[in-house]
């Protein structure tokens, strides 16, 4: 392989990675406290979308974890920055929680259920048959379905819960239209988080736990990919994949000394 360019910024995921079910991994604060001090830029993913940067900054800190807000790039926020590229001052039919209104909010997007430009789906733990029914009808008027990420499933305590991905799937079979999602995999998600913290691709590295999002997003958006094995992937299953990590290490504890 040739030589790669020194890391000067790391992008994270943070499920997985720095925690788990509520708990902080061995390693993640060391991680962050050398991170934040070396001045290098850095962002915590997520491709959750229920909270804001403030919501994630407030629970990260209960749980021992100092990240900055300007820190934590969402899913979220991606699907805003892409809508707002697209198409500024726009409208959606939003089902989600307050991390997406509020980033739509953010960029003048007006959340409308009458002739919206987009219907927009993201995760919530209410998902009702109600709003279901009124997306499948607005994108069958016309409105564009956008999805802030395909996760079919998602983590708690009680075990997995049906995730954006298991509903646009739903609303997909019923209209016949394919959303266009926002989050990992989708290397869209590493390239706005890039630019949003002045780094470039060729000298920043992804962490993540799992080789069908965090790996391969951060393969396609360019950059050196870590898989650290306390998440979803595990050691077995990496060769089922077309393509591999930089690198395999056991946690987040294994790359402090990189930084």
């Amino acid at each position: 392989m040739p030589d790669r360019k020194p890391i000067e910024s790391w992008l994270t995921d943070m499920d997985g990675v720095l925690i788990h079910e509520g708990v902080p991994i061995p390693g993640a604060d060391a991680f962050l406290k050398k991170l934040r001090e070396s001045g290098k830029p850095f962002l915590v993913l997520t491709n959750n979308s229920i909270y804001t940067p403030r919501d994630l900054h407030a629970r990260l800190r209960r749980m021992g974890l100092e990240v900055p807000i300007e820190n934590i790039w969402t899913s979220a926020l991606a699907t805003a920055k892409f809508l707002d590229d697209q198409r500024p001052g726009g409208s959606a039919y939003v089902i989600g929680e307050a991390g997406l209104t509020t980033a739509l909010h953010d960029i003048g997007y007006i959340l409308t259920d009458h002739e919206p430009d987009y219907v927009v789906l993201g995760e919530t733990r209410t998902y009702s048959f109600e709003s279901m029914t009124k997306a499948v009808r607005l994108i069958n008027d016309g409105a564009r379905f956008i999805c802030t990420n395909p996760d079919e499933t998602g983590p708690s305590t009680e075990g997995p819960l049906p995730a954006t991905g298991a509903v646009a799937a739903l609303i997909t079979k019923a209209t016949g239209k394919q959303p266009y999602f926002a989050g990992k995999p989708n290397p869209l998600m590493m390239r706005t988080g890039l630019n949003a913290i002045g780094a470039h691709s060729e000298s920043s590295a992804m962490i993540g736990d799992r080789m069908d999002t965090d790996v391969l997003a951060g393969i396609e958006a360019g950059m050196q990919t870590f898989l650290v094995l306390t998440g979803l992937t595990r050691p077995e299953q990496v060769e089922n994949f077309p393509y591999r990590p930089s690198q395999v290490v056991d946690s987040i504890a294994d790359l402090v000394d990189r930084i």
